[in-house]
């Protein structure tokens, strides 16, 4: 466990005027410590450009209602406190700034680890040898594919970045893990919390309450921006099925078009337990999904094994045989989704359960 005092500050890192999933479970950390645990706790965004935006707080994370601070001196660099910071190289980098306070590192993904060690230099000799060879031969001699949804490229990462031998790691007092997949990746790292994130916005259990299944279509929605080159291929395969991008679209506008559809499918990596599939589901969608990243696991992603498929080309004739059947046996293959829907809408309070086994409250 993790003391923390009744004078105790917590400080939690996220980059500033910047919204993803990470940064959304950072602001829901920092939320819940104060309102369920009565820990004062911080936002502390960092690389905040006050020439550009008026304030650090993105738009999308208001919601929360956080207290912030852009910078942290000695006077808060004191054992008491505690700082936590994301596993990006950006947030771990700041551990080195400070002796005295209680370094946690918070695993949202693996893959982001590694992926944001890439730096210019990474990029720089690839691209000057194709230049060369376009000007010479006219077309490029490296295949410089630095596709982050990409196995191949997550392997050569992990060969070139041993995280045992990292020395910034190495500063944390402690590490929380918000996957089952990376609670094993990052198995070396002492001591080690299971902390995983229930990653919905409360807007989408709202809606699942009021759900009418009998509006439901038979449509496809998927993530464009995720697995693309082998949904596309799903796409051109079922040209008789309607397939529905998610992209572009407001808060509003997905629960919308989920609470329409009754598929969704994702072909993409899972460097985390991910949200949109969540979402999905929470709204009454079936949901398909391949078996990289956390989607290769069932404590992550805890759909039945039968709606989890390799993307494979061989594989497509049976993702539309499982699309048709969600179509034509939908209120029972929505059946076959109810404990993953009840593990989201019990997520918040997970969540505060497991808050509370970390961080423990003490007399000094």
């Amino acid at each position: 466990m993790i003391e923390v005092y009744t004078d105790s500050k917590i400080y939690v890192a996220c980059p500033a005027n910047f919204a993803t999933g990470g940064p959304e479970l950072l602001h829901q950390l920092a939320y819940h410590l104060r309102k369920d645990l009565s820990i004062d706790a911080y936002m502390y965004y960092y690389n905040f450009d006050d020439r550009i935006f008026e304030t650090p707080v993105h738009p999308e994370y208001k919601m929360y209602g956080n207290p912030f601070v852009t910078n942290l001196n000695e006077v808060e660099d004191i054992k008491k406190n505690i700082i936590i910071v994301p596993e990006v190289r950006d947030g771990i980098n700041l551990l080195q700034y400070f002796k005295n306070i209680r370094k946690g590192i918070w695993f949202l993904s693996v893959d982001n680890y590694y992926l944001s060690q890439l730096t210019k230099k990474d990029f720089f000799i690839p691209r000057a040898i194709n230049k060369i060879a376009k000007f010479l031969f006219g077309k490029p001699l490296i295949n410089f594919d630095f596709d982050i949804t990409s196995e191949k490229i997550l392997k050569k990462l992990v060969e070139k970045y041993d995280y045992t031998k990292d020395p910034l790691l190495k500063l944390s007092d402690f590490y929380m893990n918000n996957s089952y997949r990376g609670l094993k990746w990052f198995s070396d790292l002492k001591p080690m919390y299971y902390l995983p994130d229930y990653y919905v916005n409360i807007r989408f259990i709202e809606e699942s309450y009021a759900l009418n299944l009998n509006s439901k279509k038979n449509i496809v929605a998927y993530n464009p921006k995720k697995g693309y080159l082998f949904t596309k291929k799903i796409i051109e395969f079922a040209d008789d099925i309607v397939f529905v991008p998610i992209e572009n679209m407001t808060r509003e506008e997905v629960i919308n078009l989920l609470k329409e559809v009754k598929v969704y499918i994702d072909f993409g990596h899972f460097p985390g337990p991910e949200r949109i599939p969540k979402e999905a589901a929470i709204l009454g969608c079936c949901v398909i999904t391949g078996k990289r990243g956390c989607a290769g696991f069932y404590e992550d992603v805890p759909i039945p094994n039968e709606y989890k498929f390799e993307d494979r080309e061989e594989n497509i004739p049976k993702i539309i045989d499982k699309i048709k059947d969600c179509f034509e046996n939908y209120e029972e293959r929505y059946k076959d989704f109810e404990y993953y829907r009840e593990v989201i809408k019990n997520g918040p309070q997970k969540f505060i359960e497991d808050l509370r086994k970390i961080f423990v409250k003490v007399e000094k």
